[in-house]
């Protein structure tokens, strides 16, 4: 059912963690499976230097979690927005039908790490008002 990459980065996550004094934090969730991604990034000169990550849910999501912090550490911030959850799947050898919304999961919470990056750095072109769940809301001024 799985691959061996699956497996390997459910048994052995790469990047698990949290980064103290992250400048990037993203979390999203699917509330149908109930699982939940939380991405913590350090991005120095638009390079992501330390990318690290706490998932709950199942083993997929765990791995895809792992694939995509190993895809997205020493890139640009650019070529991390790039990344597609079918590049994620691909990277581990695929994922059941099933399955397919953790990569979507792993997709969104990098992009949603960035827009948090992007938006402490007045960068985001997005509103101040936030739809990513990454609990710095003392950070959003209203309008």
């Amino acid at each position: 059912m799985y691959s061996e990459k699956v497996m390997d980065h459910f048994a052995n996550p790469r990047n698990v963690g949290e980064i103290e004094g992250a400048n990037a934090v993203g979390e999203v969730g699917n509330a149908k499976c109930g699982d939940i991604m939380k991405i913590y990034m350090d991005i120095q000169d638009n390079v992501i230097k330390d990318v690290k990550f706490k998932t709950f849910g199942c083993g997929a999501a765990i791995a895809t979690s792992s694939m995509a912090t190993e895809m997205v550490k020493g890139k640009t911030v650019d070529e991390a927005l790039a990344l597609t959850n079918k590049a994620v799947m691909e990277a581990l050898d695929g994922l059941p039908k099933e399955k397919i919304h953790c990569s979507v999961l792993a997709e969104e919470a990098i992009q949603s790490a960035i827009e948090d990056y992007k938006r402490r750095n007045g960068e985001s072109d997005k509103d101040s008002k936030c739809e990513f769940c990454c609990h710095k809301c003392s950070d959003v001024t209203e309008e």
